[in-house]
């Protein structure tokens, strides 16, 4: 399987121009949204082909104006984003809510087919590869990627790390194989901003939703990890690929920094290869987006 594949005060109904709260900053592009806000119990995230950049555009021009049009769905649906595909055909959607039982409601009530019958006419044929839901996990930085100086996000890597059958146990222990107890270092790969480790409900993947100051920046970093792993599949294109993640975290027990020894470099590698081997991993897998869209729940307004 490759990346490309696949409780709240109640308040009145807001119309679309109150919604627009998260629109793009004056003379700028949208900021990405806050992958560890505390409200957020579930993260939801899903992949439609599309099949071509125009139809990607005519998609996300779609998504926006029926967003803008219809009343937000519901104060439980904390913000909803859509990332551009890097590979010309997919596109991303990453929406955060209150909990699963408020997204079930949700779906329950059918709120959602006003929106997705809107869509589906102005860009007939998207194919819509399902919607999986996940919990924020753990998170890492790297020094500088937070506070007023910290280099805006330019984007979002979504790498899945799929396992032979559900056990969120084992999910767990994997992406605590990346850390070294509480320590939320990272790689210092150049560009590299945070990595946000996910495990999914049903207990059978990890979505590390990985942030970077641009799309380069990640493929030169896979470059240098070719140099430094000749032996491993880390070829740049096309941009859906079955590889090791280049937004692991680091271990605080061997660092990487200038003039390292060669036994750091060792136990770096020997952590990678039994990460890889874990019992029941069965694939990775990762692909490059941009922000195209993004919006979060309106305010709430007292009656």
């Amino acid at each position: 399987m490759t990346a490309e594949d696949r409780t709240t005060t109640p308040t009145r109904p807001v119309g679309a121009a109150e919604a627009r709260e998260a629109a793009e900053p004056a003379g700028g592009p949208p900021a990405y949204p806050d992958a560890t806000r505390a409200d957020a119990g579930l993260a939801t995230f899903s992949t439609w082909r599309v099949g071509t950049p125009e139809r990607q555009r005519a998609a996300v021009a779609a998504i926006a104006a029926t967003w803008q049009r219809l009343p937000w769905p519901t104060p439980e649906l904390l913000g909803y984003s859509v990332y551009t595909g890097t590979d010309g055909e997919t596109l991303l959607h990453y929406a955060q809510w209150t909990s699963e039982a408020a997204r079930e409601a949700y779906l329950r009530a059918g709120r959602q087919a006003a929106h997705a019958a809107e869509i589906d006419a102005a860009v007939p044929g998207i194919e819509r590869d399902g919607v999986t839901s996940y919990r924020l996990y753990r998170s890492a930085f790297t020094p500088g990627a937070r506070g007023p100086r910290a280099p805006a996000v330019g984007c979002a890597i979504a790498v899945t790390i799929d396992f032979d059958g559900p056990d969120e146990a084992r999910l767990r222990r994997w992406v605590d194989g990346w850390f070294d107890g509480d320590e939320p270092e990272v790689d210092d790969f150049d560009g590299l901003l945070a990595a946000h480790f996910h495990v999914s409900t049903d207990g059978t993947r990890v979505l590390n939703y990985a942030e970077w100051v641009s799309a380069q920046a990640h493929i030169d970093a896979l470059a240098a990890m070719h140099q430094d792993h000749p032996a491993d599949d880390v070829g740049e294109e096309p941009d859906a690929h079955e590889e090791p993640d280049a937004g692991r975290p680091e271990p605080a027990q061997a660092p990487r920094a200038a003039g390292d020894g060669d036994s750091d470099g060792d136990a770096d590698d020997d952590q990678w290869e039994s990460q890889l081997a874990f019992p029941g991993l069965r694939s990775t897998s990762f692909q490059r987006y941009h922000l195209s869209w993004t919006r979060t729940a309106p305010r709430p307004v007292s009656a």
